[in-house]
């Protein structure tokens, strides 16, 4: 980890926010309880115990792995719906095939994202190719939920492929942080992810000793997830380590620090900062499907019991 580098980070356009710029305090830091998905692979519950209020648009995300498989042991998950929000899937380690009812899908692998739009609904899965579970290997990855407003829940589903190769690659000043902007942009440097509700995606990698100050729209959120590595976040210099996430308030500006001193297991500190304009409608959230409200959770429950959301492609035999 990770996929996506530069040699030289100098050589990449620079980005820092500017001196006035008032630096966004830390509300909080919560550690991730860990937990299984699908058919078993483990997760960690990045959002667990934030008050929505402070993630608004973003449901939730999981960090899946970082595990090393033995043969055999590489796990997915089984056909299931989605209906009213976006699932973005970052692999930083590993392969995974998608596949959706839609028609989309395709396979990613160390530093790729896939973004599905589930829309107005549709059935979706998501598994190792068959020569992984032969070998086992490396898996690592995140699952994040980004929710759509009202206006666009119904919308028709839409799959986007993100390679590695794509995102945008910018750097810190002095090269100490290396910056891919997956979706949204950065400081007017746009990534390759093209949302409906308005946010930021990054994934920053940032050296022992390093500490990169990011302008950050006034009008977003502002979130840290640490994938590996220890470090602090804001001026004040929170401690925070892996399976941590940091919630930021208002201001321009966000920094993060990275310990002088990592442990073994990584060399820098790995993290993915998160921002979006809160949406600001009630919501309700039950399993794969999240609506504005009770009557349309049951709404989505009668259409994909009636086959509504589609079936799933006769070539798996179901």
């Amino acid at each position: 980890m990770p996929a996506v580098t530069v040699d030289n980070p100098l050589t990449l356009p620079k980005v820092a926010a500017q001196g006035g710029a008032a630096a966004r305090p830390v509300l909080a830091v919560t550690t991730a309880p860990s937990g299984f998905e699908g058919e078993g692979f483990p997760v960690r519950r990045a959002f667990a115990g934030i008050n929505y209020r402070h993630l608004d648009p973003f449901i939730m995300m999981d960090q899946m792995g970082e595990v090393e498989y033995q043969p055999g042991e590489p796990k997915g998950t089984p056909w299931h719906p989605h209906r009213g929000f976006e699932t973005v899937t970052y692999l930083i380690d590993g392969t995974f095939i998608h596949q959706d009812s839609n028609g989309g899908g395709g396979t990613i692998e160390n530093g790729d994202t896939q973004w599905m739009t589930a829309g107005s609904g549709l059935l979706h899965i998501e598994a190792p190719p068959e020569s992984l579970v032969m070998s086992g290997g490396l898996f690592h990855g995140l699952q994040l939920w980004v929710n759509l407003p009202k206006a666009d829940k119904m919308m028709n589903p839409r799959y986007q492929d993100i390679r590695g190769g794509e995102v945008q690659l910018l750097a810190s000043p002095d090269g100490g942080a290396l910056l891919r902007v997956i979706a949204g942009e950065l400081d007017g440097h746009q990534g390759p992810g093209i949302t409906h509700t308005p946010i930021t995606m990054i994934h920053a990698t940032v050296r022992p000793g390093a500490e990169v100050t990011l302008p950050w729209r006034e009008d977003f959120n502002g979130l840290a997830y640490v994938l590996a590595g220890r470090g602090t976040v804001g001026a004040e210099r929170r401690p925070i380590a892996m399976g941590q996430t940091a919630v930021f308030g208002t201001g321009g500006s966000l920094t993060v620090r990275a310990d002088e001193r990592q442990d073994g297991h990584t060399p820098d500190l790995e993290v993915v900062l998160l921002g979006g304009r809160p949406i600001r409608e009630p919501m309700a959230h039950y399993g794969p499907f999240v609506m504005n409200s009770q009557a349309e959770l049951k709404q989505a429950f009668e259409d994909f019991q009636a086959g509504r959301l589609g079936t799933v492609p006769a070539v798996h035999g179901m």
